[in-house]
């Protein structure tokens, strides 16, 4: 039969059937599209700006000036003084109910608390100050205040980056690992591998089809922040979309490397997690990367997912040019040829 000419390329053909495996789970765009929205919407609102946090301390009633120390504490916007008993005292302190307590000291008082505790400090300066201010302490000078509220330095300004990577390596991984492994497992690699089609068309068309939903994904959770909390998008279009463009192939070569030999579900998912799992922790998507020790920095910056991390955050919330995150782009484009290069050779169709 003689071949022809006006049918559609086979690579497009078999992206449209990846996109339409996808649209027809609804599992898989809750998690893509609905999920991502949800936790920055409650992120969001957990960590807003909600000005001065309050410490709360306990002024142990333990003679007669305790309750006038209480008093003087009460003054201040930034204390939650309970006035209590010895024993109740010590209990509060000890379940953290309490950040300080205040203690009578002979003629004076004693602070008691835990030092390790990261509300400890700030509750011991704040009592400190209210009770030498009550005693009559007059401050040298009064320095002038400048109060700044600019978008851009909030928890969900730094937070929407990071969601953005964690669901692009999500999505491309379980996008590609759980598909091709499916398909190995049903025999239908096999059947295909003998077919006409080129394996490399296989193969891409679950890229094509992750770069088709990325593209939505990334637009909507952007859209999202900046209407819902007002995240300013400081970095140019175009390199959003080159960091998505690297980003989504550096996780598909994660994906394609991790569905290259398994033969079961449970096979490919314990790899997913042995991938996923420090990355989630390590990569800076929910706090910082910098709070881990110095030794382990090293290792935890030349993961792609730190990698996509520090860029898209360096473009978006600072507006840097591509030149200045050329090396995140250069880590990810060695994840990408590293994968690729490993998957392809190692690829097993049945």
């Amino acid at each position: 039969m003689p071949e022809r000419h006006d049918a559609p390329h086979p690579l497009i053909e078999l992206t449209l059937v990846r996109l339409r495996e996808f649209v027809r789970e609804p599992e898989a765009i809750f998690w893509v599209f609905v999920f991502p929205i949800l936790m920055a919407c409650a992120l969001g609102i957990a960590f807003r700006n909600t000005g001065p946090e309050v410490s709360k301390v306990a002024v142990v009633d333990d003679g007669p000036a305790a309750a006038a120390r209480a008093e003087s504490l009460r003054n201040s916007k930034t204390l939650d003084v309970a006035l209590l008993a010895p024993d109740e005292a010590s209990l509060a302190l000890r379940t953290g109910k309490v950040a300080l307590l205040v203690e009578s000291n002979g003629g004076g008082v004693s602070y008691r608390f835990d030092p390790e505790r990261p509300e400890s400090r700030p509750a011991r300066l704040e009592v400190d100050d209210a009770l030498q201010r009550a005693a009559g302490r007059a401050d040298s000078f009064t320095p002038a205040s400048v109060e700044v509220n600019e978008p851009g330095a909030r928890y969900i300004d730094w937070l929407i980056p990071g969601l953005i990577g964690m669901n692009m390596m999500g999505s491309g991984m379980w996008g590609l690992g759980f598909a091709i492994v499916t398909s190995r497992k049903n025999r239908l690699l096999k059947r295909l591998s003998a077919t006409p089609m080129r394996r490399s068309h296989y193969l891409l068309s679950f890229m094509f089809s992750r770069y088709f939903f990325l593209t939505i994904e990334v637009v909507t959770i952007l859209a999202f922040a900046t209407f819902a909390f007002g995240v300013p998008i400081r970095g140019s279009i175009v390199s959003i979309a080159v960091m998505v463009i690297v980003g989504g192939a550096v996780f598909s070569g994660l994906g394609l490397l991790v569905a290259a030999r398994p033969t079961t579900i449970e096979g490919v998912s314990g790899l997913m997690n042995v991938v996923m799992l420090p990355m989630w922790l390590l990569s800076g998507t929910f706090f910082s990367s910098d709070r881990f020790p110095a030794a382990f920095q090293p290792f935890i910056k030349i993961l792609p997912l730190t990698a996509f991390n520090d860029a898209l955050r360096a473009v978006v919330n600072e507006g840097a040019t591509l030149q200045a995150i050329a090396v995140p782009l250069t880590i990810l484009g060695i994840w990408c040829v590293v994968c690729f290069g490993v998957a392809l050779k190692i690829f097993r169709w049945q």
